[in-house]
């Protein structure tokens, strides 16, 4: 499944998050993860009850094996891992008093991550599908010098039973420092459905970003198409080079703050590491906060002291991951997701609108 360009951009992303933060990169999450991979056995044996009689055999399943989704029990059903009276049955043939289930599976635990108690927001949630919504300054999964208080820590703690899929299930990521949506599969078939649709491009993320420049220029940028590597002498960054590999952004509005400043609307094709902004940078028009990509820039002609302040002050850079899209993997429906600006970011707009009267 992986080329080499992929194993090498996944080793070079995990030297590095130690000193930079998390990438947003989707082709690192097809790679191996850090950590033996250690086999759990399952066998578990269960007799039907007088009060369980009539259900069909993966809704019993589900109720008795707890640290599974239905959809992973239906799925060792029909593989004969679940068994039902010592035979492969269908999902849905009916139980009765006194039948036999017997579950005997070996999962493959993918690193030695562990779980912690860390609140998560939970955005939409099914038996395949997790999306929750990033706060600002969490790592998406632990690497050299973040270990531990990850997300994948706490999914670990809130949903145990997927500590047998790579990185507890996550499809993507997003840098320490943007808040917003990631989407995650609970199952191994979901999750692998789900980076194919990454791949194929039938998955949608739209951030949003307050930018350092005007919005006649910005609007001569609809389309930002541009290879993205790794910085040859800084490797903790990414920039524009020719023989980077591909990446494409799409500005799909521009919304005025003042004349200086835009609240942009922004769609990525690909989905290379930091790639909004670099891009962004490439074009002159930094994101507000970005320490690595903005630099003096940020700053613009005609601020008030208030504005100034606001900007220099601004601890991470103004991006958020506000829609997701998907199609379910198993149902075979589009899902869509939203979450909004976090307040940060919106008393950012505050004052920088302040003032302003567009003509």
């Amino acid at each position: 499944m992986l080329d080499d360009e992929m194993i090498e951009d996944y080793e070079a992303d995990e030297a590095d998050e130690g000193i930079d933060d998390s990438d947003d990169d989707d082709a690192d999450y097809e790679a191996p993860t850090i950590g033996q991979a250690v086999p759990v056995i399952i066998d578990a044996t269960y007799t039907v009850t007088e009060e369980e009689a009539g259900l069909r055999i993966d809704k019993l399943a589900s109720l008795v094996f707890t640290d599974f989704s239905r959809a992973q029990l239906q799925g060792w059903i029909s593989d004969g891992s679940l068994l039902y009276n010592d035979s492969v049955q269908k999902p849905k043939i009916r139980v009765k008093v006194g039948d036999v289930i017997h579950l005997s599976t070996t999962l493959q635990q993918h690193s030695e991550d562990q779980p912690e108690d860390i609140d998560i927001d939970v955005v939409y949630e099914d038996d395949d599908v997790l999306v929750i919504n990033k706060p600002v300054g969490m790592v998406v999964h632990p690497g050299a010098g973040n270990q531990t208080g990850t997300l994948v820590n706490a999914l670990l703690y809130h949903y145990p039973q997927q500590h047998h899929l790579p990185r507890a299930g996550l499809v993507h990521r997003i840098d320490k420092d943007t808040s917003g949506l990631l989407l995650i599969g609970k199952t191994k078939p979901a999750q692998m459905a789900l980076m194919d649709q990454l791949k194929d491009k039938s998955v949608y993320r739209h951030y949003q970003c307050v930018v350092a420049g005007d919005a006649a220029s910005l609007l001569r940028h609809r389309r930002i198409d541009a290879p993205i590597g790794r910085h040859r002498s800084q490797r903790t960054k990414m920039t524009v080079m020719t023989a980077g590999r591909e990446a494409v952004t799409h500005l799909l509005n521009v919304t005025a703050l003042n004349g200086n400043y835009c609240l942009l609307d922004v769609g990525l094709e690909t989905g290379r590491t930091h790639q909004i902004r670099v891009h962004l940078s490439h074009i002159t028009y930094p994101i507000v906060g970005d320490r690595v990509y903005g630099g003096r820039r940020q700053l613009r002609a005609g601020l008030t002291e208030a504005q100034r302040q606001a900007i220099s002050n601004f601890p991470r850079q103004a991006l958020h991951a506000y829609t997701l899209g998907f199609v379910h993997p198993t149902t075979g429906e589009d899902v869509e997701v939203t979450t909004p600006i976090p307040e940060d970011m919106q008393q950012l707009m505050r004052v920088l609108s302040d003032g302003y009267d567009e003509e």
